[in-house]
């Protein structure tokens, strides 16, 4: 019996790693990981989403997008984010460049 794994669907069903479906995938599953994140830190926090909102200058509406991943979020907002909620966050780069 042959065992498939995880990344072998997804070679399959969007293409390898380094195409334009399986990136915008990749991208798309970062972006849910970080609301869901963020929402647990809030609940953690014992904030309601207009506590939040008023911690970091945004309306209710806004921080349920952010939470819901149906928004772009600036890096600055991200920032205020987290640090309203407590939370260090480490941005990671990787490049193919040879140096």
């Amino acid at each position: 019996m042959k065992l498939t794994t995880l990344d072998d669907l997804k070679d399959k069903h969007l293409g390898k790693i380094g195409t334009p479906t399986r990136d915008n995938y990749e991208q798309e599953l970062k972006i849910e990981f970080l609301a869901e994140e963020i929402k647990a830190l809030r609940i953690a926090n014992q904030l309601t989403q207009d506590e939040l909102g008023e911690l970091i200058g945004v309306q209710r509406a806004q921080i349920s997008k952010i939470e819901n991943g149906k928004t772009n979020i600036t890096i600055g907002t991200l920032l205020k984010v987290f640090n309203a909620l407590k939370a260090k966050i480490n941005f990671s780069i990787e490049t193919e460049l040879q140096t």
